[in-house]
């Protein structure tokens, strides 16, 4: 390095300096001792620096990037940068049917796919007039799956943000109780995630034969799990270090950047969708909504852990409503309802050879619709339709607009990860760099939901 001097037209290709116009700064670098450089940067009394947290980072909580002005650890300045998944899932349903629109939302949001489904489906039906037409077996299931979905996510969030802080425990106790979920909804639907369940109408299909006693079963193993990690989180006292006044967002703040979810409840302001603005028959059912006065991460993760016993006790209440609510799980219109069953076949995919033959038996009148209603779709009248779920992360909406067709003239979602993280500015300067990470995770944001 001693010795050498360049000049930045060189490095771009310029054979002299020469060729640039005379307003164009030349930037020398000259070689040098390492002190004469350090001594210079002091002299000018300027040691503010602007870096990149991402977007591939292990702290920044997927694929989000964070740019950081810093004096010394202080970060003076934080931006929240996104657009790095650019999925077009929005611009894709305007090409596939209404039905075919929920295997894309549900994609969105990948640890909450449920509800992605929920809010999409809500809207479709607010849109053909059917709300009071869902069989009551279908809402039971449907808020059955989004509770413990619920779980999962919050699972995710303290696990993940438990990682970022170097307690792998959290972790991998966090994943394991996730899994048990995971199990019942690979029964139910037939995979883990993405699971494209809730269709317009109803669900895609009843659940299976065993279910109920497999949730009964797995739920004392999983309110021990979740017992444990609240015995390793509560009143840690590192945990407490790192997360108590850290990523502090009063309810003023809240409401200015319509900010929603847990953030929002750590300031105490009691807001839940499922209470003010209920959908499903959530008015039907027995739960509490946790609040904190702290405005901080630590406060968020206990709204958390206390969210996750409240869903507990809603996946109860549906259980045995289940037991009591036999009947259908699709709306009786066979201009709208799904036709498949959805059962397996002796190949291992398609439907079963029971329902083919019951539809080709039928009548060709029959066939024609089933055939019809799979590869058009049904047709929906024109108008919009507005309607939201409370999803672990916030306030989840979908605005759907039809044109009478057969597909979505638009659909756009309102993703709580993408209005939370504008708080990140808020939360993180005046803070360190290491406090930046307990904010995002405090957030919880899904690049899935923000990147649509």
């Amino acid at each position: 390095m001693s010795g050498s001097t360049t000049t930045q037209n060189d490095a771009f290709g310029a054979s002299t300096p020469g060729d640039a116009p005379e307003d164009t700064p030349v930037i020398n670098a000259v070689g040098g001792d390492w002190d004469s450089v350090t001594d210079e940067a002091t002299a000018l009394h300027e040691e503010r620096i602007v870096v990149n947290m991402g977007p591939q980072h292990p702290s920044t909580h997927g694929v989000l990037r964070l740019i950081l002005e810093l004096d010394g650890e202080t970060v003076t300045e934080a931006r929240a940068g996104i657009g790095y998944l650019h999925t077009g899932i929005e611009k894709n349903m305007e090409f596939r049917t209404w039905t075919q629109g929920v295997t894309f939302c549900t994609r969105m949001d990948y640890v909450m796919p449920l509800f992605n489904e929920a809010a999409y489906c809500l809207a479709v039906e607010k849109v053909l007039g059917i709300t009071d037409q869902i069989p009551e077996r279908a809402n039971v299931i449907r808020v059955m799956m989004m509770e413990l979905n619920r779980i999962t996510s919050h699972l995710v969030a303290l696990a993940t943000g438990g990682m970022e802080m170097g307690a792998t425990t959290v972790m991998t106790i966090g994943f394991r109780e996730r899994e048990r979920i995971l199990r019942i909804f690979e029964m139910v639907t037939g995979l883990r995630m993405n699971n494209s369940y809730i269709r317009p109408g109803g669900v895609a299909q009843d659940i299976p034969a065993g279910c109920i006693d497999a949730i009964r079963e797995m739920m004392p193993l999983l309110r021990k799990g979740i017992g444990e990690l609240e015995a390793l989180l509560n009143e840690n006292p590192i945990l407490k270090g790192r997360t108590v006044d850290v990523g502090y967002l009063d309810l003023t703040g809240c409401i200015a950047l319509g900010v929603t979810g847990p953030v929002l409840r750590s300031t105490g302001y009691p807001h839940d969708l499922r209470k003010s603005e209920p959908y499903c028959g959530y008015e039907t059912y027995d739960f509490d909504v946790p609040t904190a006065d702290t405005c901080d991460a630590y406060g968020r993760l206990r709204i958390r852990l206390d969210e996750m016993y409240q869903s507990m006790r809603i996946v109860e209440q549906a259980v045995q409503r289940l037991d009591d609510t036999p009947g259908p799980v699709m709306v009786a219109d066979k201009k709208i309802a799904w036709p498949a069953q959805l059962a397996v076949g002796s190949d291992g995919q398609g439907n079963s050879l029971d329902h083919i033959r019951e539809i080709m038996g039928e009548s060709m009148e029959s066939l024609i619709h089933h055939f019809k209603l799979v590869t058009e779709g049904f047709r929906v009248p024109p108008g919009q339709a507005y309607a939201a779920v409370e999803s672990p992360k916030g306030e989840l909406g979908c605005h759907v607009v039809s044109t009478g067709g057969t597909r979505p003239y638009r659909a756009h979602f309102r993703d709580p990860s993408f209005n939370n993280l504008q708080a990140v500015a808020a939360m993180s300067e005046g803070g360190a760099v290491a406090d930046v990470i307990v904010a995002v995770a405090s957030i919880d944001p899904v690049m899935g939901g923000v990147d649509r």
